[in-house]
C-alpha cells in the first residue's frame, strides 16, 4: 500500500481473513467455530431478524454447534497435554 496512514481502510479486511484462517491447534478457523460455516464474504455473517421463528433446522444446527465445541476442547486439552510433555 502506498499511503501508510490509510490502514483503517483494509483493516477490516484484515481482520475478515485472519478469521478465515485455521488454527493449528485444532484445524479450524475462528467462524467453523462461533458460526458453524466457512463465510464467503462478510455478507454470509450478517444476522437474521429476531422476529423468525427456530425451526428443528436451527435446533439441530445449535446441538452440531455444542458437538463442534466438545471436539474442539478435546483436541486443546490434548494439544496442552502434549506441550506440557
Amino acid at each position: 500500500m502506498t499511503n501508510s496512514k490509510a490502514w483503517d481502510l483494509i483493516l477490516s479486511h484484515a481482520e475478515f481473513a485472519y478469521n478465515m484462517a485455521p488454527r493449528k491447534t485444532i484445524a479450524l478457523s475462528p467462524f467453523k467455530i462461533v458460526y458453524g460455516v466457512e463465510p464467503l464474504s462478510p455478507l454470509d455473517l450478517i444476522p437474521r431478524p429476531l422476529d423468525e421463528k427456530l425451526s428443528v433446522e436451527a435446533s439441530k444446527w445449535v446441538e452440531e454447534i455444542k458437538r463442534l465445541h466438545e471436539q474442539l476442547k478435546l483436541k486443546i486439552e490434548k494439544s496442552n497435554a502434549s506441550y506440557q510433555a
